[in-house]
């Protein structure tokens, strides 16, 4: 069970280099979104580390919605969805891999950058650090939430719409503490809090969101 769960863990990851170049267009969105910013705002250097942090969250969220709507459709049109129900893991097992898949092919990238797109946004070495590790620790809720709504909208036709509704309002609370954790470098709060409150989210999610989508697989699947 143990092989088959890192399997389907590195065929979706190779997917997802391989088919289509989504993880190379999340990381360019990712990338583009960033750079509009100060182009909007204006260069000021105060008013962009002021925003920094919303910016790199808001752009990570809505780079991870960019792929959600893939993360099961296509394993579910040709039938290879079927054949995974028949192997050793159960539904949410599948489920739990698809979303670490995700998140190591398209999110953990956009984590890796986002030091060097912090610096672009005038933020100093100490809101590097804690972006950087706020991201690390709040995205996977990202990929986790992303699949339950996935596996809900996988019988859907252009479910993407249908995805943005769903995990839109679930992922407030992991933007609020990971744009909480880079404000409260400027003394606008607790570091540890905000951490401790993202790190239990996507423990949270780690449980929830396997067996929502697992349950939702075997609805449509039937």
């Amino acid at each position: 069970m143990l092989a088959a769960f890192f399997s389907l863990i590195l065929r979706d990851m190779r997917l997802g280099y391989a088919q289509g170049g989504a993880a190379g267009l999340v990381i360019a969105f990712y990338a583009i979104t960033i750079s509009l910013f100060p182009f909007g705002v204006g260069p000021d250097a105060e008013i962009l580390a002021r925003i920094a942090g919303g910016v790199l969250w808001i752009a990570a969220l809505l780079a991870a919605l960019l792929s959600l709507d893939r993360m099961f459709q296509a394993d579910f049109e040709d039938g290879s969805l079927d054949s995974l129900t028949l192997g050793p893991l159960p539904l949410s097992l599948v489920a739990l891999a698809k979303a670490l898949a995700h998140w190591l092919s398209m999110l953990l990238p956009l984590v890796i950058l986002s030091p060097l797109f912090g610096l672009m946004l005038h933020l100093d070495g100490a809101s590097i650090y804690v972006a950087l590790l706020a991201l690390l620790i709040g995205t996977p809720a990202l990929s986790l939430i992303g699949a339950a709504a996935a596996a809900l909208a996988v019988a859907v036709r252009r479910g993407g719409a249908l995805i943005a509704l769903l995990v839109l309002p679930l992922y407030i609370p992991t933007l609020i503490f990971g744009v909480g954790a880079v404000e409260a470098v400027s003394g606008l709060g607790s570091v540890s809090a905000n951490m401790s409150f993202l790190g239990s989210l996507s423990l949270i999610f780690a449980v929830l969101g396997p067996l929502a989508a697992g349950g939702a697989l075997r609805l449509a699947l039937e």
